[in-house]
């Protein structure tokens, strides 16, 4: 008994918005007959029964397919809403098309994974693991993906030869160690400021560099330190911080 209750303690719990209720019991059903320590705690076809949900349970990883039972683009609108509402939303967006545009709108509205309809289970279960542990899902070309799409987005940031400079010291400090992989958390300790504090200063810079994301600024301070040699050290290993800013986005 005792050995249950550690193993129900330190499972996962995921609650599921998808498209229609025969797909929540699919994937309820699938986790409930492995032993991957992924409880299914709640399930919703509907933008408005997700979020009446969400206020009386705690979920770890919210699993938000594209399409609800309001429309096909549904749940990006759903996620958009539950970033703004919450301090912090670990979700992964379920995706029927490969398509570029879908990948980038999903990584826009707050999604720290997109995992396709036709991946197996035990590539979900991966996407959950990661993303519970305050890491992005991302692949390499998805990554390319968003390099593509923060160019075309930010053009004239990127060619400014101030660049980070627009920021004051405390936010260029809290972007620097953004990008070197540290959590909010790890921030505040490392600046001697509250968590909260750190979100403000974030906040802050979203604004002033045009970015709405974690993943946008992370690959935006990458993007610039290439442009400028002495900016920031990971202009020296750019293949490594590729893969850094799917770690440093976890706040």
């Amino acid at each position: 008994m005792e050995k249950m209750q550690q193993l129900r303690s330190s499972a996962i719990n995921v609650f599921v918005a998808e498209a229609n209720h025969m797909n929540c019991q699919l994937v309820e059903s699938a986790f409930r007959s492995r032993r991957d320590h992924v409880c299914v705690i709640g399930t919703a076809v509907s933008s408005e029964r997700t979020v009446d949900l969400l206020r009386r349970i705690s979920a770890d990883v919210l699993i938000i397919s594209a399409r609800l039972q309001e429309g096909p683009l549904e749940g990006y609108r759903l996620l958009r809403h539950l970033r703004s509402s919450q301090t912090e939303i670990h979700a992964v967006m379920l995706l029927e098309s490969r398509d570029r545009d879908s990948v980038i709108d999903a990584f826009r509205c707050g999604a720290r994974g997109v995992i396709f309809r036709d991946e197996p289970l035990s590539t979900l279960n991966k996407c959950i693991r990661v993303v519970d542990q305050g890491q992005i899902w991302v692949s390499t070309q998805h990554l390319h993906y968003l390099l593509e799409a923060l160019g075309k987005s930010l053009p004239l940031r990127l060619q400014n030869a101030r660049g980070i400079e627009i920021l004051s010291k405390r936010e260029a400090d809290v972007v620097h160690l953004v990008a070197q992989g540290l959590t909010n958390r790890d921030i505040s300790s490392q600046l001697n400021l509250s968590e909260h504090t750190v979100r403000n200063y974030l906040f802050r810079v979203f604004d002033k560099l045009g970015v709405s994301t974690r993943v946008e600024l992370a690959l935006y301070y990458i993007q610039e330190s290439e442009l400028d040699p002495v900016s920031a050290p990971l202009n020296q290993h750019s293949t490594g911080a590729l893969r850094t800013a799917a770690q440093v986005v976890s706040d």
